[in-house]
């Protein structure tokens, strides 16, 4: 088997590539071209995976990408994703959020019909939620230029699977996190912000909004419900969560309490951090995933904070001189 990742390079990206090579896919990885590369989540696996360069702005390189890999799946995971960035540019991440599904799935339809497509849908499409939980069925209301080009996305999806006979599908993933997630996501900014306290690099952490309510899950289980998707008889878009909701709060009472500190000695609310338009609550309905994929995540989200917490130390503690226990949780590499 063969799979074509877009965004390979990102947290979700690095580790499906693991999954799918665990599995003995031949994997194969659009990556932009830029003036210095960051590979540092694929690194290890460099040796075993093909890189093709390629742009979701650019149609033509997006088809010859297909052309060479001719896959049997293809994962979407190219986007602008980081919502606040998404206020300040809004029409490029229309451009890469939204048009660039139309353009990846333009180069399947044309040069690799059979291909089975998977689209990285997100809960923000639900934004102002209209019933919790939220399901398959859910109406969306999105509150970001973000969450309504991943609505344009996920139905430009539902069109494509309708209109040409594709096997086509959204997954539409609630917050995943991990040690690979970017240091701008308000969670690794945690993680990272309470490993530099630790180690007496910082003595502050500034914030948003401390009761946003996110439905948080570990992103190498995630992958799986990716491709378990793509192996059903039927092509069906999935709600992938864990069904329980944290406070950003509660995320930083856990991730301090790790390394012995209390959250409110070193925690400052910032307005500067608050979105425009918030998104208050999300909580993920997976019952259809359960069911149907037999998929149910691995890693709770205590154990999520804490895997994070320590990697970060870790990367960390060679520009301290303070000495921690630098052990990982039990469950998941990072």
């Amino acid at each position: 088997m063969r799979a074509l990742i877009t965004g390979i390079t990102g947290q979700d990206g690095s580790y499906l590539a693991e999954f799918l090579l665990s599995r003995g896919y031949e994997v194969w990885g659009v990556v932009r071209r830029s003036s210095s590369e960051n590979f540092e989540r694929i690194q290890h696996i460099r040796d075993q995976i093909k890189l093709f360069e390629a742009d979701l702005l650019d149609q033509t390189s997006l088809t010859r990408a297909v052309q060479s890999a001719r896959p049997d799946e293809v994962y979407n995971l190219a986007a602008q994703s980081f919502v606040p960035t998404s206020f300040v540019q809004p029409v490029l991440t229309a451009e890469f959020t939204g048009i660039g599904v139309a353009r990846i799935l333009e180069a399947i339809k044309n040069a690799a019909p059979k291909a089975k497509f998977y689209q990285a849908s997100s809960s923000e499409m639900f934004g102002k939620v209209l019933e919790t939980p939220q399901t398959e069925k859910t109406p969306f209301y999105p509150r970001s230029p973000y969450g309504v080009a991943k609505v344009y996305g996920h139905y430009l999806t539902v069109n494509y699977r309708e209109s040409y006979g594709m096997f086509a599908v959204s997954g539409i993933l609630f917050n995943h996190e991990s040690p690979r997630r970017g240091l701008e996501f308000v969670t690794r900014k945690i993680t990272d912000g309470v490993a530099k306290i630790k180690l007496g690099l910082t003595n502050e952490l500034r914030l948003g909004n401390l009761e946003a309510r996110r439905d948080w899950g570990f992103a190498g289980d995630y992958v799986r419900a990716m491709w378990l998707m793509l192996q059903q008889n039927e092509p069906k878009d999935y709600v992938v969560a864990t069904g329980k909701t944290h406070t950003v709060r509660d995320f930083c009472e856990i991730a301090f309490d790790s390394v012995g500190l209390n959250y409110k000695d070193h925690v400052v609310t910032d307005a500067a951090f608050l979105r425009p338009a918030e998104v208050d609550q999300l909580t993920g309905c997976p019952k259809r995933a359960e069911k149907e994929l037999g998929w149910k995540p691995e890693v709770s989200f205590s154990e999520m904070v804490e895997m994070m917490v320590r990697a970060d130390l870790k990367r960390l503690q060679p520009q301290s001189t303070r000495v921690v226990n630098l052990g990982f949780a039990k469950k998941a590499a990072v």
